[in-house]
């Protein structure tokens, strides 16, 4: 009995046809090995990205606890209006060095974990903006009330930054695996 192919098609040509199906085969393999590396390594970065602006997000908010924020601009206010041609000395705050440096991969983060995080980092920007206006402000020329008005006012957004940034850790606490669904131009 001969075999059925061999009708058909030659030996050589069974042969290619087997060698060519394995070499198909080997080619899905690959790509299948290929995308479950790629997926793993995507999040090990998202990890490592979320980590990081965790730290830093905690790290300035355990400050502003530390510190006591609210009482403590209260008094500094209630002095400056008290006082005439107090102010104090406000230092330039630089609590986002992190996302400053990895800003250009905010995309690799969860969808969920973007929003709550640009918006804490946008409240800080906000800070920074308002710690410019302070230095620049003339007690003199806007009286001791503006001046403490102003002051509460960026008390008031370093404790809306509380806020801010205990959402921001909520996001990364609840994907620290890595594996949500990752931002896209298309969502």
């Amino acid at each position: 009995m001969t075999p059925p192919l061999d009708q058909i098609l030659s030996p050589q040509a069974q042969s290619a046809m087997i060698a060519g199906l394995f070499l198909a085969a080997g080619w899905w393999v690959v790509a299948w090995q290929s995308r479950k590396r790629d997926a793993k390594q995507r999040a090990e970065r998202v990890r490592d990205v979320q980590r990081a602006l965790f730290a830093e997000i905690r790290a300035y908010l355990a400050v502003l606890e530390r510190d006591q924020i609210a009482e403590y601009g209260g008094h500094i206010a209630d002095r400056i209006e008290a006082e005439e041609g107090y102010f104090p000395v406000i230092p330039t705050e630089h609590n986002d060095a992190i996302f400053r440096a990895i800003v250009s991969e905010i995309h690799v983060l969860p969808r969920d974990t973007v929003d709550p995080v640009v918006l804490y980092y946008s409240q800080l920007n906000a800070i920074g903006a308002m710690i410019t206006d302070l230095r620049a402000l003339d007690t003199a020329r806007v009286g001791n009330a503006r001046a403490a008005a102003m002051y509460r006012d960026y008390i008031s957004m370093k404790l809306g930054a509380i806020e801010l940034g205990e959402g921001a850790l909520s996001a990364i606490r609840s994907n620290m695996d890595g594996t949500a669904l990752i931002s896209g131009p298309d969502q």
